[in-house]
């Protein structure tokens, strides 16, 4: 997870969003809880062993002796600074650690104002892997949802920039851009054999990390979309009130929450935990293993069912497994997405308000289990309708009979979710999928031609939306719901 972090995981929010931020403080809270005092022993601890660590005199008359070549060699001007930079950098990518990046001022200070304030962009994480810019998970509520990005999506390009092969910060600030601007993402997707297009507009991202209600049948549902520095303040408020309300069950939803700070889900789940039970473990590099155990808290005495998809990563990830493992809660969703490193971000050490944010630690779960690149597997495993995972449809062109195309499938797919049979879902035109199209165009008041144009692409996209607005047809939720009425 991260100690401020984002997994690097950069919420392309893309402000570089909470993720990146979440490491900072975590780290400063993990290893003291007076951020200035940590910072100060840092320090302190760096110039006591300065000797041990510092570049040797040949290594540095080899950097040197670079810096000179370009200087003075090289066929064009160079920023000195861009030099130190890509220096830097170089370092910190020779560690083949997707979560261990340098982050130059600007862009630190995306990362340090977006755990507390508001962002501006398409409301996504997203990490690296082999050279590809990966979806950790679309923000509820954000462009980026709304347009059905999805996690493990591998985005290809934006506004026609290929982003393979860049690091995750230049691939972010590709990414993020003004409110109002336009995102046209190339999005490559597990079982689609042909790249999707996905257009959104980016805007400000909601900030408020906890919602909760209570169903008349008298279960709670909490969900956590982010663990930001007030999610804790947050999560106990809805919980008393829920809890004066007479609840009788707890459905805690981190579907598509891709973490945050770590102090903050230790407080959260230390809520529902007995005293003193163990609610995760840090393991450094020469395993040695550091427990945090609850404190204060108590084993509440309603059932607690925890909601995860593959969108749920580090800080949700400990949340579940803490409560799975120490706490008698049932996992039911789908399988995590798999992040069991802890990093910590330095910003004072660079004396400049650049900062490098490190993985120092791997997390297990109270059983001591390594999550990581495997995630936390569901006691109840309910995957979601094809509706909420369908690629939506972008029409360049009025797709008609007799062809077959990607696009078809996905007019299909949704066609047999909201009610009409195409009969089929392999991507064909055929005479089944026409009379489907004539029969949803006949209903919402659209010409009936039998081909898809983009009056009724939009019009299927609108009805798609609206059904998974619905929590009737969330299935995963109702499976939920039904999970802690049994207990």
């Amino acid at each position: 997870m991260y100690f401020k972090g984002r997994t690097v995981l950069a919420f392309v929010m893309l402000s570089m969003f909470a993720s990146v931020l979440v490491t900072l403080t975590m780290a400063d809270q993990w290893l003291k809880p007076d951020e200035e005092r940590t910072s100060t022993a840092v320090a302190a601890a760096a110039s006591d062993n300065a000797g041990m660590y510092r570049l040797n005199q040949q290594e540095l008359d080899k950097l040197n002796a670079v810096i000179e070549l370009i200087e003075t060699k090289y066929y064009e001007d160079v920023d000195r600074e861009e030099l130190v930079d890509g220096a830097v950098s170089g370092m910190m990518e020779a560690l083949d650690d997707p979560y261990s990046v340098y982050m130059e001022k600007d862009v630190a200070q995306h990362f340090s104002e977006s755990i507390e304030g508001s962002f501006t962009g398409i409301g996504a994480e997203v990490t690296t892997e082999n050279g590809k810019i990966i979806v950790v998970a679309p923000i509820k509520g954000s462009p980026a949802e709304r347009s059905g990005l999805l996690a493990k999506d591998v985005l290809v390009s934006v506004n026609g920039e290929p982003l393979d092969g860049l690091s995750l910060q230049d691939a972010v600030s590709k990414i993020r851009g003004p409110k109002g601007t336009k995102a046209k993402l190339i999005v490559q997707r597990t079982g689609f054999s042909e790249p999707i297009h996905i257009s959104l507009i980016r805007e400000d991202i909601d900030v408020e990390t906890v919602y909760g209600s209570l169903r008349p049948d008298g279960v709670g549902v909490i969900e956590i979309r982010q663990f930001s520095l007030n999610t804790a303040k947050r999560f106990k408020e809805e919980l008393e009130k829920l809890e004066s309300q007479g609840m009788k069950g707890l459905v805690l939803d981190v579907r598509n929450n891709p973490g945050g700070v770590l102090p903050v889900v230790v407080e959260i789940s230390q809520l529902m935990m007995k005293e003193g039970a163990t609610v995760v473990q840090v393991e450094d590099r020469d395993g040695n293993r550091e427990k945090t155990l609850a404190k204060g808290g108590e084993q509440k005495n309603y059932p607690i069912a925890v909601l995860t998809n593959k969108g749920s990563a580090s800080a949700s990830e400990i949340l579940a497994g803490a409560l799975q493992e120490a706490a008698g809660a049932t996992v039911i969703g789908e399988q995590s997405f798999g992040k069991g490193t802890v990093q910590v971000s330095y910003n004072k050490a660079l004396g400049d308000g650049s900062l490098v944010k490190m993985t120092i630690a791997k997390w297990l779960t109270p059983d001591g289990n390594w999550i990581h690149e495997k995630g936390i597997t569901p006691d109840q495993l309910v995957t979601p309708p094809d509706l909420y995972t369908v690629a939506r449809i972008n029409v360049k062109e009025t797709l008609k009979p007799d062809s077959l195309s990607e696009q078809v499938r996905s007019a299909q797919i949704m066609l047999h979710g909201l009610g009409y049979e195409p009969k089929r879902e392999d991507g064909y035109f055929g005479e089944e999928t026409t009379t489907a199209v004539q029969h949803f165009q006949r209903e919402n008041g659209l010409s009936v031609t039998g081909e898809i144009d983009t009056k009724t692409a939009e019009a299927l996209e609108k009805s798609v939306i609206k059904w998974i607005q619905n929590k009737d047809n969330d299935a995963q939720l109702l499976e939920a719901v039904k999970a802690v009425g049994r207990k």
